[in-house]
């Protein structure tokens, strides 16, 4: 039966998307994106400043219920300026996942920080609490209230876990490792807009948290990222930083640090306050793919579905396919003949270590990220596709 897999596999995803071409994530554009773009570009204010700016950080934190937004260009930039707020120096470690999108550990180098990689968690896709606390426990010591890397000598300021496709990782507990290793908790919530925790946003844990608005996600800014934050010491600061560190004042160009040209333009903030407008519609419809892709491989022998972790609520930003561990060499086939057939799949990324950039990184044992990488597909995820 599993020599048949990958046609198997084809039926089922053709079951629901029907015939290609099917992207893997595609923007939709059908609330008020032109009507607002038309308002920004009329109002001439196009670049870092006006009401759109404005509205959407307002928008932003009354949908997460977060006290602070502040909105970037991208993802990968708000984790890197939230880093640096976090008091991340040059030469420290900051503890990553080995399962996540590059921009991560790129964010952490950027602060001349080195990545420190964790497994993960088969039931969350993110990272494992246990397993990094025993890790921890072996290479790691408190010293005057600071984790140190006994094996690097170098200290370990910050622990960065990320909801993987939406899904939020096992928060409680990783929250819990990093209180006792004195550690800073900044959460990557790039894809999980919309995705709860009980009743409480992902992203909203830690002292920041990020997201990403980048043209595959949930909803789209065209480029663009957010930081959240309950402290309003750190939002001023954050949006301080980025927006090149200038000290306010009516004509004078003064900077008092280096900060960075990050902030959010205007007219992607207009895209973005429509999208914003249509997010629970396009929560519905993702949660309803995943209900009919759970239904049509139902009688697909070797796979499963991955569904959302006990006590969440996913965004299901991308569909995830989950092959068991004998038939994981059928995932390659399985890639070949649907993107062969105009129907886009992936792979999950490629591990941190096997990066040419982070192969000298240091890591815990990795055997489930390993696995996972070997046996996960993504599997078309836009919304339309059931709207």
């Amino acid at each position: 039966m599993s020599d048949v897999l990958p046609a198997l596999a084809h039926a089922a995803i053709s079951k629901v998307v029907g015939v290609g071409p099917v992207g893997l994530h595609e923007p939709r554009f059908v609330g008020n994106e032109s009507a607002y773009l038309k308002e920004c570009l009329d109002s001439t204010y196009v670049s870092s400043v006006g009401r759109f700016v404005d509205r959407f950080e307002a928008d932003l934190a009354a949908y997460t219920g977060s006290k602070h937004a502040v909105a970037v260009v991208n993802g990968t930039a708000a984790l890197q300026v939230a880093l640096r707020l976090s008091g991340v120096k040059p030469g420290e470690e900051v503890i990553v996942p080995a399962l996540t999108f590059v921009a991560t550990a790129a964010a952490v180098v950027y602060c001349g920080a080195i990545p420190h990689l964790a497994d993960s968690n088969e039931r969350t896709l993110g990272l494992d609490p246990e397993a990094l606390r025993h890790h921890l426990e072996g290479i790691a010591e408190l010293r005057g209230g600071r984790c140190v890397n006994r094996l690097t000598g170098r200290l370990i300021r910050a622990l960065v876990p990320v909801h993987t496709f939406g899904h939020p990782v096992e928060i409680d507990g990783v929250g819990a490792v990093a209180r006792d290793f004195s550690l800073e908790l900044i959460e990557d919530a790039a894809q999980a807009l919309g995705s709860t925790v009980g009743e409480r946003h992902a992203g909203t844990f830690g002292r920041m948290g990020i997201l990403s608005f980048n043209g595959n996600k949930t909803i789209t800014t065209g480029g663009g990222g957010a930081i959240l934050t309950d402290d309003s010491e750190l939002a001023k600061r954050a949006k301080h930083l980025s927006t090149t560190a200038r000290v306010p004042h009516r004509w004078n160009y003064a900077h008092d640090a280096i900060g960075y040209n990050f902030r959010l333009p205007g007219i992607n903030a207009a895209l973005g306050c429509a999208q914003l407008e249509q997010l629970p519609g396009f929560l519905e419809a993702k949660r309803r793919l995943f209900e009919r892709y759970q239904s049509a491989f139902a009688t697909v022998p070797h796979t499963s579905l991955f569904s959302e972790p006990p006590g969440c609520r996913s965004n299901y930003w991308l569909q995830a396919l989950l092959l068991d561990e004998p038939s994981a060499r059928h995932r390659d086939a399985i890639l070949t003949v649907t993107n062969n057939a105009g129907l886009m799949t992936r792979p999950t990324w490629m591990l941190m270590h096997r990066l040419v950039p982070y192969r000298e990184c240091p890591k815990m044992s990795l055997p489930v990220a390993e696995s996972l990488e070997r046996r996960l597909i993504n599997l078309p995820s836009s919304p339309h596709l059931v709207m």
